[in-house]
């Protein structure tokens, strides 16, 4: 038996991160050799969900239906807004550090058995989740996909059905230039055979020849199932196929707890994913109902009512951005609005700010606890150049919370807060609790 030293989360944390070279680094070679060795296996159907924008919504309307339904469910999703355990939920709660430990040790043993392997700090706590799901005895296993699909250590598990999402611009130096190349990357969790269900409205072309060349069961968006909707309520409607005898058609929906217009073409999805797989997860409506109704998610698009009002959402590229400027329309009338604003360096500034820029009055750039950011002054310098509204005022700060401190300070009870632009924004003035400021007299 090898020995360590670690005896908490934090230590195995700081342990991970002094391990590889580089932050991220894709590639299944090394993850598969330890996964291997530890005999990493999930008996349980799986579903997993990649995409640039939806993901986390996906799963955690697939979660709060499966759990209705009566399934004990596991969710792993990256990265977390505050503490590490919110990566895994079992059974709708976040992981207990006592419940990780011996994953961590697990994958540590197996990782130096038999020549050591470096592994990431993505990959390592990646593996400890899954080794940690494995133990849990659950019926249904979700996945995020942390970057891209085809090379994400979440990978090494075949999946049952995938689900891709909303496919964007973003982390360009790695998935590739345009969405066709980024597209390619996310097709990587398919599997032959297996349902892969389409969410995006309008997918990158090579999303769809890689179903057909590997022979996997696509289900598009628009084709073979869809929405419709009043104000009032929506309808999902598969099309009249031989795997769907009758068709399928659930009407009279509640909008999803989860708010925004995005969302129904993320709830399309995931009915469709229960659908392809009824015979092993059946599902009564009743519980896609409640499921949706009761459906819970920190930091996508959260309004926090008040005085002002405020607003959470972890936008950080420029299509989920145009959502939130377009949610944040959709809200009324606000005589100031507010942002929060703290992004990595290498994000498309130009189009994120561009979208909102016309919404904002006042803005707070904040610094960010990691050297990939970019800095509060460089976020000034770049709005500096960009701003056309003479009106307009804007200060840095060295954190979330001050940033938000001073919005809050700043602003009459009417007006709205909007903090957003990366999980480490959002995280930053979630640490101590929900923020809500002194009342104002």
């Amino acid at each position: 038996m090898i020995k360590n030293n670690h005896t908490s989360l934090p230590d195995w944390l700081a342990h991970c991160e002094r391990l590889h070279p580089k932050t991220i680094e894709l590639g299944l070679a090394r993850v598969q050799t330890v996964a291997q060795r530890m005999g990493l296996r999930l008996d349980c159907p799986v579903i997993t969900v990649a995409g640039t924008n939806g993901k986390g919504s996906t799963c955690a309307m697939l979660e709060s239906i499966l759990s209705q339904a009566g399934y004990r469910t596991g969710v792993y999703s990256s990265p977390h807004l505050v503490h590490f355990e919110e990566r895994l939920r079992l059974r709708g709660e976040p992981v207990s550090e006592a419940a990780l430990l011996p994953s961590f040790a697990r994958v540590e043993q197996a990782r130096l058995e038999g020549g050591a392997v470096s592994l990431s700090y993505f990959e390592f706590t990646t593996l400890a989740i899954l080794d940690c799901m494995a133990q849990a005895a659950l019926d249904v296993a979700i996945l995020e996909v942390g970057l891209g699909g085809r090379l994400d250590a979440v990978n090494i598990i075949d999946t049952d059905c995938a689900i891709i999402t909303s496919i964007d611009l973003d982390h360009m130096e790695f998935l590739g230039p345009d969405r066709e190349s980024i597209g390619r990357e996310k097709a990587g969790i398919m599997r032959t055979g297996r349902p892969v269900v389409v969410s995006d409205p309008m997918p990158p072309q090579s999303v769809l020849d890689h179903a057909l060349e590997i022979g996997a069961e696509l289900w598009r968006f628009g084709r073979d199932f869809n929405y419709s909707g009043d104000k009032q309520q929506w309808a999902w409607t598969a099309r009249e196929e031989d795997r769907l005898p009758g068709g399928r058609r659930y009407a009279g929906l509640a909008y999803p707890a989860l708010r925004g217009a995005n969302q129904l073409v993320n709830a399309a999805g995931v009915l469709a994913a229960l659908t392809a797989l009824r015979e092993r997860l059946p599902v009564s409506a009743q519980a896609i109902r409640n499921g949706l109704a009761f459906v819970e998610l920190p930091g996508r698009f959260q309004v926090i009512p008040g005085q002002p009002v405020l607003v959470l959402d972890v936008a950080h590229n420029p299509h989920s951005v145009a959502a939130l400027a377009a949610n944040l329309d959709a809200m009324g009338f606000y005589p100031t609005t507010h942002a929060v604003f703290g992004v990595m360096a290498d994000k498309d500034l130009a189009p994120m700010l561009a979208r909102i820029m016309p919404l904002v009055q006042r803005w707070y750039f904040t610094d960010l606890p990691t050297p990939r950011a970019a800095t509060a002054q460089a976020l000034l310098a770049f709005w500096q150049a960009q701003n056309q509204q003479p009106e307009a005022r804007a200060a840095t700060f060295a954190e979330p919370a001050a940033a938000l401190q001073a919005a809050q300070a700043a602003a009459d009870p009417a007006d709205r807060i909007v903090v957003f632009g990366s999980f480490l924004t959002v995280g930053g003035v979630l640490k101590d609790g929900l923020p809500r400021p002194p009342a104002k007299h």
